[in-house]
């Protein structure tokens, strides 16, 4: 089945009417053999039906919903082309690529091992990076680091980067991963996993509200990417985000400012006493929590989805991952690239010599795919009561756009929505902390509530701990 009817079967109702959802256009807007757009059609699409399942629990109707394809294969630009800045001169330009991301992408690479394989060490944040390279005795320069990988037999490297809290993957085949226990593993559980974790009666959504998810109210905890895309696909649907993080923590400028759109930002830092007391009480009163930390992170500090049940029952608590729910390597973090790794992605995407996808797929489908989860046990919590731990990972994601088959031809793809493309879905925020931005807005229409940003993008830290 293809994406959209394998999401389908999580849903607790009816399939959809047939002229519920439509999706148009084709792939490939990208130079990969992956079916990127559709993919992303499809979990948009279904993003929205979960949406509309809320919005039939408020009003009694449902809407119809569009989705095209080579819109949703843009949403994968985010950090880069999706968004433009009003130069002096009052014209709309690409934002320059970030040095720190062109340093990351440099050496977070497919490098040959001593064994004839392939390796792929992650580099992104300065203290995961120092952590690979002392694993690696080597300098952060591309030679350097292909230098090291070279001395190392693929496994054993993958055994110490993960036992020195670092981040990277062997270069698997398809094949190889799926007879892997942890490949196997992921392989018997859904693409998006939703647990009941306690007892509470069941809660209606908020009166009233003018789209699906108005006055839910939502703490973000999450960093880079597939998290805060999923926190960010919640906010497009009328839904009340708080970011939550510290200003010591680092960050990727254009990542924040690309899923930052329609949510408030609050600084606390939950390691300290009082800070944890502010966000324990905030999430008293939350109806989702969303979280992108290293598996174990969240509950060391006592804001594991089993806290959270017990101090707010009836909470939607999402986790953000790189590997998963369980088996050998779900204690591991990771990130889209090592995903891809692992997976066989890179395989398929360059053949004897390995690559990765043009974009950070696994990224945004992830993100996607976290807030459908969130949605469905929001309508289960409405119906029936209960608190829910949604789990959603990169491995899965990855492994979920091989399940949809191949293209044999892209080698012409623009790579970019052409102009009048580009247009038809762009949204102007003026004044931001970036300057003012031209970005490809929200692409799923729905008829009666498209999905849009109602607040501007904000400053990191600018808004009070508060409600």
């Amino acid at each position: 089945m293809d994406a959209f009817d394998e999401l389908m079967t999580l849903r607790d109702a009816p399939r959809p009417a047939a002229d519920e959802v439509t999706i148009t256009g084709a792939d490939p807007l990208f130079a990969s053999p992956f079916r990127i757009g559709e993919t992303l059609a499809d979990a948009l699409a279904a993003r929205a039906v979960a949406a509309n399942d809320l919005w039939e629990l408020r009003t009694g109707r449902r809407q119809k919903i569009a989705v095209d394809v080579r819109a949703a294969a843009a949403t994968a630009l985010g950090g880069e082309d999706m968004t433009l800045i009003r130069s002096a001169s009052g014209e709309y330009r690409p934002a320059p690529l970030s040095p720190a991301v062109e340093h990351m992408v440099a050496l977070t690479q497919p490098w040959p091992t001593a064994d004839g394989r392939w390796f792929l060490p992650h580099f992104n944040l300065p203290h995961l990076e120092r952590r690979v390279l002392d694993v690696l005795d080597c300098e952060a320069t591309p030679s350097s680091v292909a230098a090291a990988v070279a001395k190392w037999k693929a496994d054993d490297l993958e055994d110490a980067i993960a036992a020195a809290g670092a981040c990277g993957g062997v270069v698997r085949t398809p094949e190889e991963w799926l007879a892997h226990p942890h490949g196997a593993y992921l392989a018997s559980r859904p693409v998006v996993e939703i647990s009941k974790i306690g007892e509470s009666a069941p809660s209606p959504l908020p009166a009233g509200g003018a789209s699906p998810m108005s006055d839910v109210r939502v703490l973000d905890l999450t960093r880079i990417l597939a998290g805060p895309t999923a926190a960010l696909s919640l906010a497009e649907h009328g839904a009340n985000v708080l970011m939550v993080t510290a200003p010591h923590l680092p960050q990727v400028a254009p990542f924040v400012r690309d899923t930052s759109h329609g949510k408030r930002s609050t600084y606390l830092d939950y390691s300290t006493v009082d800070d944890a007391a502010r966000l324990r009480s905030l999430a008293s009163t939350a109806d989702v929590f969303v979280e992108g930390y290293r598996p174990g992170r969240m509950s060391a500090h006592g804001f594991g989805p089993e806290d959270l049940a017990a101090l707010r029952p009836g909470i939607v608590y999402v986790s953000v991952d790189c590997f998963g729910s369980g088996g050998p390597f779900g204690m591991r973090a990771g990130w889209d690239q090592v995903a891809q790794a692992v997976t066989g992605a890179c395989v398929i995407q360059g053949g004897d010599r390995p690559q990765l996808t043009p974009v950070y797929l696994c990224d945004f489908l992830t993100g996607f795919l976290g807030s459908y989860g969130a949605m469905l046990a929001l309508a289960r919590r409405a119906r029936e009561g209960g608190s829910y731990h949604v789990r959603v990972s990169l491995c899965q994601s990855s492994m979920l756009l091989q399940r949809q088959g191949l293209l044999t031809s892209y080698a012409d793809a623009p790579g970019r929505l052409s102009r009048e493309e580009f247009e038809r879905y762009a949204v102007v925020d003026d004044g931001t902390i970036y300057g003012d931005l031209k970005s490809l807005g929200p692409v799923i229409r729905m008829s009666e509530t498209p999905p849009r940003w109602e607040r501007t993008t904000p400053e990191l830290g600018s808004s009070r701990p508060e409600w």
